[in-house]
Order: structure tokens, then C-alpha cells, then sequence
């Protein structure tokens, strides 16, 4: 790695493949890994014209750029996860070079050792909730006279509590799907952590999203747990459960110290 390089890091493992044949990440370029006693980071060598601290605030605001880095930075970590555990790092952590990823999985060996051993045979699951969109009523129609106006105005008035009370009872019949979900994976999930439900562009999928959890679920396990999830919803009408997974324990790794964490913005030039 010359001067004219910096070091993009994936992921920490405790048990690596001894090779990466094939798999490539930011940028294209190849990964390594970076070892350190039973640890090991995959890292790949990236410009530091594309990489330093101000291309990165650049890049972060590119919507381009900053979907083209999270696929690239989640195949990679998607590719180790088939293989060993893996604590994926933050989307843009980069160091000046690979003896400062060697010296952060030394001051940092005891705790990553300990969430590895906790994420170990361990997958992450997606359920998120939906309440079904309904069609919008008609507006009404531009009135001929003053009768026909009082008319058309009760008739908006009634359709608009209507509309109220049917979004009303949807919420209530999601609810129930959500505490379902819950109930649901009681003895199979571990550990559970809530996001915020996906609205605007985020919401790529029909209906309204009312619940967005991440389950660790042992992997023995996980295909009874997707089963009771994609059935929690079942006899309850305009809801809907979306399950995902199994993917690499992204909502369960506890972020980097501020001792060694590089961030997203801070600059790869502070490490």
C-alpha cells in the first residue's frame, strides 16, 4: 500500500479463511485481511483522492456514490458471513494504513473477542410491518348550487371520518401483528433492537410500515423462526409481515471506541 493509498475496512473476524479468491469490494479492489493473533479485519486498498477526510464528506452526500459504497461494503461482508462470524464495520471506515487496523484489533482484543464469541453461529433477521395502504375515495364534484354545496360538503365530511376511522382500525390491526411478531419469537430470538419505521423513499414497498425490527436468532433455529414470523400475520386482514435474512449481525455490533473508531466523517486522516 503506497502513499497514495488508504485502507478501507469491512469487517472483523475471529476465524478467517485463509484466502479471498474473487471477492472484491470498494472501488473493485481486491480484499485481504488483516491479521492479528485469532483476528483478523478484511480490508482493501482504495485511493486517497476518493478516500480522505473531504472526499468522504463529499462522498457521503452523493446518493450515487454513497449506493454504489454500501453494496460494495455489504458484499463483502455478506461473502465472509457465509464463511465465520463476522462484526461488519461502519459503511466508510478508513485508516491511513494496514498496521493501524493491526493496532486497533490489538487495543481492542478483548472486546471484540467477546462479541464474536456472543454473534457466534448467530444470524440476523428483518420483520418489519405493514399496514395495507387504502385506495383514496373520490373528491366531490364541483356543486351546481348552494343545496348541492351542503350536500357535497356532508358527504366530504363523512368520507373523511370514514377514512380516519378505517386508518384508525388498520393501525389497531397492525398493533396486534407487532405484538404477535413479539409473542412469536419468544424462545427462539436472543436479542431484539427496534429501528425506526422506513417512511419516504425508504419505503419501497407498499402499505405503511408501522414496526422495523432486527431479531439475533441462533442458526439452529432460524427456519422456525422465519415460520412463525411469515404466519404471525395470518387471520388479520390489511396487514402484512415482511421478513428478511438471514443477514450478518449488522444491529447487534457494538460500534468502535472513540479511541480507534474512524467514523464517516471524520476523516481517515485522524488515524
Amino acid at each position: 500500500m503506497d502513499e497514495q493509498q488508504l485502507c478501507y475496512a469491512y469487517a472483523v473476524m475471529g476465524s478467517a479463511p485463509p484466502d479471498l479468491p474473487g471477492v472484491r469490494g470498494v472501488a473493485e479492489a481486491p480484499v485481504a485481511l488483516v491479521r492479528s493473533g485469532r483476528l483478523a479485519a478484511a480490508v482493501s486498498a482504495v485511493p486517497r483522492e476518493g478516500f480522505s477526510e473531504e472526499a468522504l464528506k463529499a462522498g457521503l452526500e452523493n446518493l450515487e456514490w454513497l449506493e454504489a459504497t454500501a453494496r460494495a461494503h455489504h458484499r463483502v461482508i455478506e461473502a465472509l458471513a457465509a464463511h465465520t462470524t463476522v462484526l461488519p464495520l461502519r459503511l466508510a471506515t478508513v485508516y491511513l494504513d494496514e498496521a493501524r487496523v493491526r493496532q486497533m484489533l490489538d487495543e481492542r482484543r478483548a472486546d471484540l473477542t467477546a462479541q464474536l464469541d456472543r454473534l457466534a453461529d448467530h444470524e440476523e433477521w428483518g420483520v418489519k410491518v405493514y399496514a395495507e395502504a387504502q385506495p383514496p375515495s373520490g373528491a366531490p364534484a364541483s356543486p351546481a348550487s348552494p343545496a348541492v354545496a351542503e350536500d357535497a360538503g356532508r358527504a366530504y365530511l363523512r368520507r373523511r371520518r370514514h377514512q380516519r376511522q378505517e386508518r384508525e382500525d388498520a393501525w389497531r390491526v397492525a398493533e396486534e401483528a407487532v405484538r404477535r411478531t413479539e409473542r412469536e419469537a419468544r424462545g427462539l430470538a436472543v436479542e431484539r433492537t427496534r429501528h425506526r419505521p422506513q417512511q419516504g423513499s425508504l419505503a419501497r414497498t407498499p402499505g405503511e410500515n408501522i414496526a422495523n425490527d432486527a431479531y439475533l436468532v441462533p442458526r439452529r433455529v432460524s427456519g422456525e423462526f422465519r415460520t412463525r414470523m411469515l404466519h404471525a400475520a395470518d387471520g388479520l386482514a390489511g396487514v402484512r409481515v415482511e421478513v428478511t435474512g438471514p443477514w450478518a449481525p449488522y444491529s447487534f455490533t457494538a460500534p468502535l471506541g472513540p479511541e480507534t473508531q474512524p467514523g464517516t466523517q471524520e476523516g481517515a486522516g485522524q488515524r
